[in-house]
């Protein structure tokens, strides 16, 4: 959790992933998320963070939320469901995890004397998320890396009206793939990393995604797992959203298709269908969340597709890193395949299903929970089909009015964000630069 990404630039995946019984399972039904939460973490903390301990983090972090259920379940039409995972503080699905990893990493920072500079890069939800949980930290310094100019006012807003010693708000000349690259060009550099003590809050820590994993079996169990089978539709980009959903899988719950939704930033839509990884460029949308051609994620993908194969996946992302690409061999694509379905929505049909939700529904969506929504709607199955909802409509207030004509409204406790003063350094797409930033404002 403290190191993020691996000393060899691999990603952390547990060596055993921890099994619940079907009695475990249906005990839970009904349960408060909290009870769910502290069921699923403490599968993968145990020996490492005293059960008291854990579940104040899990009553504290939830309690930032502002519907009573927490993460509510709504049924749309026949077989057709959404969860809505943006009731926490900044209003996006990144608020789930981020506020218990906030909490685990300060417990476990001051429980061995430490102290870290966390770096993260976000599209949009990950950076205000982050600097929400960590704003009060006692032991951490803050530095998002966000891409001037391709994410949402109010996205901005969350992060750079913050007033606070320990965060800094970076906006570099780039895109997301720029800033992620940076992040992971600065834990590769060993001598900076060990000298700052370097921790990382996107995705690739894997406190993120076994926070994620929760709503999994929250909602899964609410439908009736694990004695019937549940699907999903999952917005996606960075893809960590989509594999904590796998790993519940792996853990127990009865899952009968996960179905991957992209906007025309397609790539993942494009791999499943071809089995070739292969970038070609971020176009920028009313999904900027979405907006990315690498996903970090996929490479945990694609180690359990290749049976833990280590040398594949180095392979793999070794094609990638030199040519841009890299092919799934048939095995691994076939098992990809038969959990994993995709598609992808343009521009016209994001802002179609945003009408649609809303006049024949009676749901405002936001551009990022649409994608997923008209995905969803174009796969017919047997299963309850839940679409993981990611982002309240009023942080993209100009696409959901062009699309319903409604104004979505901030919750008045947010209210300041539109006219606060804001805090943000413009840096170079450079890791030099970014270094430099962060070095001269480590004051420790």
């Amino acid at each position: 959790m403290l190191s993020g990404l691996a000393r060899d630039g691999g990603l952390y995946v547990p060596e055993t992933i921890p099994k619940f019984t079907k009695a475990e399972m249906i005990a839970l039904r009904g349960r408060p998320y909290h009870d769910v939460a502290f069921a699923v973490c403490s599968k993968f903390t145990v020996g490492s963070i005293p059960a008291r301990e854990l579940k104040r983090m899990i009553a504290e972090a939830y309690a930032t939320f502002d519907h009573p259920a927490v993460l509510p379940l709504k049924q749309l039409e026949a077989n057709q469901f959404l969860l809505e995972l943006f009731h926490g503080p900044t209003l996006a699905f990144k608020d789930v995890a981020m506020q218990l990893l906030s909490r685990m990493m300060d417990w476990s920072l001051a429980r061995h004397n430490r102290r870290a500079v966390i770096v993260g890069a976000t599209s949009g939800d990950t950076g205000g998320a982050a600097v929400s949980a960590f704003e009060h930290s006692q032991n951490a310094t803050l530095f998002i890396l966000h891409p001037h100019g391709r994410v949402s006012d109010v996205q901005r807003r969350q992060m750079t009206t913050v007033k606070s010693k320990s965060i800094f708000n970076i906006a570099v000349e780039g895109n997301f793939d720029d800033c992620q690259a940076i992040v992971k060009a600065l834990f590769n550099d060993l001598a900076f990393r060990d000298g700052v003590g370097l921790a990382g809050v996107n995705s690739i820590n894997w406190g993120r995604i076994m926070a994620q994993i929760v709503y999994y079996f929250y909602a899964g169990l609410a439908l009736g797992a694990p004695d019937r089978e549940i699907s999903f539709c999952v917005p996606s980009a960075n893809f960590g959203n989509m594999f904590a959903g796998l790993v519940a899988k792996r853990m127990g719950l009865s899952v009968d298709k996960f179905i991957v939704a992209t906007n025309s930033n397609d790539i993942l839509d494009r791999t499943l269908k071809t089995g070739r990884y292969e970038v070609t460029g971020v176009h920028p949308t009313i999904s900027p969340s979405m907006d990315i051609q690498v996903s970090s994620n996929f490479e945990r993908l694609v180690y359990l597709a290749n049976k833990r194969d280590t040398s594949a996946v180095r392979a793999a992302m070794g094609s990638l890193a030199q040519s841009g690409s890299f092919t799934l061999k048939s095995p691994a694509l076939k098992a990809i395949c038969s959990e994993f379905d995709s598609g992808a929505t343009s521009e016209v049909e994001t802002s179609a299903m945003m009408a649609k939700a809303w006049a024949g529904m009676g749901e405002l969506l936001d551009p990022h929970s649409a994608v997923g929504l008209h995905v969803a709607l174009q796969h017919k199955l047997k299963s309850p089909l839940i679409t993981l909802a990611t982002a309240h409509p009023a942080k993209f207030p100009d696409a959901v009015h062009n699309a319903t004509g409604q104004n979505a409204r901030l919750p008045s406790r947010l209210s300041h964000l539109l006219t606060a003063p804001e805090s943000f350094t413009i840096v170079p797409n450079s890791v030099a630069a970014v270094k430099e930033f962060i070095l001269s404002n480590d004051k420790r």
